[in-house]
């Protein structure tokens, strides 16, 4: 599949729940597929707004932010629900948590819509086949439906996800930029507000094209820096990376790596979650983060993918104790079939400054004599390499002494 990916530059998708409040809220009640349903805040005012809708209330002319009095009045067979902003930001973590699956390389933008870098997931099938596989395993493990665009960057990954809605899949290419986007009015362009579109008629700026081959001169003068960089996109150009450490609400680092063949080598096993527990706790700390919930992904040899996570009672950010959860949750979970991804999430971060751990008489002189060994160590790798120092694996011993403890992370099935 490699030669379905280009030579030099990226493969990125977009992926854009639809409706996402309403079709997790049909998730969790399945008696609401189908019928007219919006999520608004005070429904039993009058001043309510709906603050999204189904499809099948789009349908009937309801709209976002339009006042709760009138959309009754269209649909008096509406049914309004209050928002349960938990039972949706556990939603989105199960969302992203699965699209980690494929890739590390993702990046949060939203409750509901994140970026994909995909260029090294050739052996995984092409970009089309990934997006189609996503689509459909959302909906069956999730119960939420998505819309995707592929396209070599961000922006052009954002416009293909708004052109077909629900459940859409759309590839948007350099090439087509001149036929598909220029034609739209400049307010249908993502990054171009009410405020900024209503700036540019005077220069007659209407369409997509026309802020293509506007002058840049004037578009700094209206909109600043932004102008040219909003021209730049109207022609189909953005070269931001896929960052999966940009920080965003519901924060988590993770990495995962694919295997060179499925095994069941233990061994083999156990050195990649280590070199993995090494990235993710240096990603952490370049956040000046810890963690509080550690998450192991497992894929195995016919592609069924498994996440099991442990929550932790202190924060934790050194590799040997994301190692020490991650083993735990390797052992009681692992079902001794080969292998061919791995994947460390860790998730419930906080900010270093505001981290405490509770130690007792016993332990906080072992800590305190452990913490100048550990800068010693960052400091030796930043200077000569990650490899410098290599650390001994556990042993079989060990391991078979540990014991831990998992949560479901399906979403569906807790709503805590």
């Amino acid at each position: 599949m490699k030669n379905m990916y280009p030579k030099k530059g990226r493969v990125i998708l977009h992926v854009d729940m639809n409706s996402f409040y309403a079709s997790v809220e049909v998730a969790y009640d399945p008696s609401l597929s189908g019928k007219p349903l919006a999520i608004a805040g005070n429904p039993e005012e009058r001043r309510g707004i709906i603050v999204t809708c189904s499809y099948e209330a789009r349908a009937l002319g309801i709209k976002t932010t339009m006042p709760l009095w009138e959309a009754k009045r269209l649909c008096p067979q509406l049914i309004v629900m209050t928002p349960n902003f938990d039972r949706y930001r556990k939603a989105s973590l199960a969302m992203f948590d699965y699209l980690r699956t494929y890739t590390h390389m993702v990046q949060p933008v939203s409750i509901d819509e994140g970026y994909m870098d995909i260029t090294e997931c050739y052996e995984l099938g092409s970009p089309l086949e990934i997006a189609k596989r996503i689509q459909t395993e959302m909906m069956e493990k999730l119960k939420l439906p998505c819309s995707i665009g592929i396209a070599p960057n961000k922006f052009l990954a954002k416009m293909a996800s708004d052109m077909k809605k629900p459940l859409g899949i759309t590839v948007l290419r350099k090439r087509d930029v001149q036929e598909r986007l220029w034609p739209l009015p400049v307010s249908d362009m993502h990054g171009v507000g009410l405020k900024s579109a209503e700036k540019l008629e005077p220069l007659q700026i209407k369409t997509i094209g026309d802020l293509a081959q506007a002058n840049v001169i004037q578009l700094k003068a209206i909109l600043g820096i932004n102008g040219e960089r909003l021209k730049e996109r109207a022609n189909g150009k953005d070269d931001r990376p896929v960052d999966p450490d940009a920080i965003y609400e519901f924060k988590s680092i993770g990495n995962s790596s694919t295997l060179r063949a499925d095994t069941i080598d233990e061994q083999e096993i156990f050195a990649v979650l280590q070199r993995l527990s090494d990235s993710v706790s240096r990603r952490l700390k370049r956040k000046e983060s810890l963690a509080r919930t550690i998450q192991l992904t497992i894929r195995y040899h016919d592609r069924k993918t498994i996440t099991r996570s442990k929550k932790i009672n202190n924060p934790i950010v050194e590799s040997k104790d994301i190692l020490a959860v991650i083993n735990q949750l390797w052992k009681k979970h692992w079902n001794e079939q080969p292998v061919r991804l791995l994947g460390i999430t860790t998730q419930d971060l906080v900010e270093k400054n505001a981290a405490f751990k509770q130690l007792d008489l016993f332990s906080y002189q072992e800590d305190a004599k452990k913490e100048p060994l550990y800068q010693t160590i960052e400091k030796l790798q930043s200077k000569f390499g990650q490899n410098v120092i290599k650390k001994g694996l556990p042993s079989k011993a060990e391991e078979s002494n540990k014991k831990g403890t998992s949560f479901n992370k399906d979403f569906l099935q807790d709503d805590r």
